[in-house]
């Protein structure tokens, strides 16, 4: 039976207006990442000669280091790892505090009452809201950004309060632009460094002002930190949690996905404020049974070993060098980000003699259409898209290729600035 059939049984009355009510399934908004999907296939299809270049996919292009796979499947075979693992095991929690110390000097961390591990960080952040958000409460998101938060803080009747990032401030959110009337009622902040889809970092200061905020307001912070081991020339990796007060007043999310190539795996963890770990535990344990116990001791061991993610990051550098000088030869304006694999460039105002592009997704379409290749466009505050450097290229020489192929395709046409 067809979706339309079923619509018009008594089933189509029963949704939840979260999710659109009797009206679900009869939206017929495209949204962003299908239309970039569809213009991908129509692309290859019209032009199957040339190969589409993906730069619009924020997932590593390698498997997981060989080692931390060797040890997955040693577990595997152990009995004693086929069990539950609910709320996570001791050897995770321990490997993700020694973790935090070593790489991000996070100084007395306590891995049974300040850590659990997750099932990936999305799962995370929609738990978190159900541990503090009542109907009428706010969380306040950045944008551009990642919006998984803010769309369960809605789910539960609260509101999402967003505070754009520009790059007059270097990508960070002006906490002083916050009306006293959101500060005084929000409940959560939500912050994101190395950030997606900016690629810029945090600093030391203003980690330093979000606590005082925090504090002033009674917020609980949130901060993203998928990212955060991924930084480049010569920047450190940098916590929330290695600044002093921030432990009073949030918790950080970590995750194996992208600094360790585990995408898949689903696994990374939550530290910090002990109380709130508390309660994210006991919500996480009425939702899933805990990630594989095999996985989360292969994690382990790639924890303890953060060569492998150093190993990563000197590869995300050299494509970042590599695409930022390319565009920038074209008249782009592109500024090789500290941290993440994404580079977000300001688009062109248009073609000499062609379409005038009036959004971010204008150009992305263009891109996508006339030059086969994908980016993600964001128009939330100023218009920009952005380029993942995790296209599949095996070696140097590969890179060094993909980039001049890039090249060579946007320099067939003049761009506007």
């Amino acid at each position: 039976m067809s979706i339309e059939m079923y619509q018009e049984t008594y089933i189509q009355q029963q949704f939840a207006e979260r999710i659109g009510g009797a009206n679900y399934g009869k939206d017929t908004a495209i949204y962003k990442f299908e239309k970039i999907k569809r213009a991908k296939a129509a692309a290859k299809k019209g032009r199957p000669e040339l190969e589409l270049i993906d730069m619009g996919v924020g997932e590593p292009d390698d498997m997981a280091d060989s080692a931390i796979v060797a040890r997955l499947a040693e577990e595997a075979s152990k009995p004693e790892n086929r069990g539950y693992a609910d709320n996570g095991i001791a050897d995770f929690k321990t490997a993700a505090a020694r973790y935090l110390q070593e790489v991000f000097q996070v100084e007395g961390i306590d891995p049974t009452t300040e850590i659990v591990h997750s099932i990936g960080s999305k799962p995370a952040l929609a738990m978190l809201p159900t541990c503090f958000i009542n109907p009428g409460d706010i969380t306040i998101m950045t944008v551009p950004g990642y919006p998984v938060l803010g769309t369960h803080t809605q789910y539960l009747g609260g509101s999402v309060y967003t505070v754009p990032l520009t790059e007059e401030n270097h990508f960070l959110p002006d906490l002083a632009s916050i009306p006293e009337d959101i500060a005084v009622k929000a409940k959560l902040l939500y912050l994101n460094y190395p950030n997606n889809p900016t690629g810029a970092c945090a600093t030391v200061e203003f980690f330093a002002e979000v606590v005082a905020w925090a504090r002033k307001y009674n917020v609980v912070v949130i901060h993203d930190a998928p990212y955060a081991a991924l930084t480049y020339d010569g920047i450190r990796p940098l916590s929330f949690l290695s600044v002093p007060g921030a432990k009073d007043v949030g918790i950080e999310l970590h995750s194996l996905s992208k600094s360790y190539n585990m995408t898949g795996w689903r696994i990374g963890f939550v530290a910090g404020n002990p109380l709130i770990v508390k309660a994210f535990s006991d919500v996480k344990d009425n939702n899933d049974s805990g990630q594989f116990i095999a996985i989360q001791k292969a994690a382990a061991y790639g924890l303890a070993h953060p060569e492998i993610t150093e190993a990563i990051a000197a590869k995300y550098s050299r494509r970042h060098n590599l695409l930022v000088a390319a565009l920038n030869d074209l008249g782009f304006r592109a500024v090789k980000p500290k941290g993440s694999f994404f580079l977000y460039v300001a688009i062109p105002k248009g073609v000499a003699g062609g379409p005038k592009f009036e959004s971010a997704e204008d150009f992305s379409q263009y891109l996508i259409r006339e030059k086969l290749i994908s980016t993600v466009p964001w128009d939330d505050a100023g218009h920009y898209v952005r380029f993942s450097v995790t296209f599949e290229a095996h070696g140097v020489e590969k890179e060094q290729s993909i980039i001049a192929e890039i090249k060579r395709r946007l320099s067939e046409v003049k761009f506007q600035f």
